[in-house]
């Protein structure tokens, strides 16, 4: 991700005991309106969960990118949460998710979103970054390893 500001270590919760996929979309909401008084978590839950509907999130691999656009929000923001154990999030390989990054972005922003995207999709294509990235016990250390430069 390029922007260190897109997710700091306050919106990340590192070896969470979470056995569903409602549940880590729940702590997600609560982690991306924390600190943004703009926001409200049962908004962004329902943003999530509507956006889950049209089709899972789950990438396959052990991740998954909820994602979705809001209307009250002005700038891109994220949350991470890496699972004790896995969750099913109808992913195509049918694997649980351990690795679970949300997302919101303003309703206006297209390009920006879709490049977002990208950008974690393509980190994600390294098995050795995820695996690191779901051993991470601290906060700081998800953070540094999804702000890094994918390569």
């Amino acid at each position: 991700m390029t922007n260190p500001e897109l997710l700091i270590p306050e919106r990340v919760r590192c070896q969470v005991d979470i056995t569903s996929k409602k549940r880590t979309l729940e702590v997600l909401s609560e982690l991306i309106a924390s600190g943004n008084g703009s926001l409200a978590a049962p908004d962004v839950l329902n943003c999530l969960v509507s956006r889950e509907k049209l089709g899972s999130t789950g990438l396959g691999h052990g991740v998954a990118i909820p994602h979705a656009r809001m209307a009250d929000v002005t700038f891109a923001i994220a949350a991470a949460l890496t699972l004790q154990d896995g969750v099913d999030f109808d992913a195509p390989d049918g694997e649980p998710v351990n690795l679970v990054v949300g997302l919101i972005v303003p309703e206006e922003s297209t390009e920006e979103h879709l490049n977002i995207l990208a950008t974690l999709a393509e980190s994600f294509s390294d098995p050795s970054k995820v695996r690191a990235l779901c051993e991470a016990t601290t906060p700081e250390s998800v953070c540094k390893l999804l702000n890094e430069n994918s390569g």
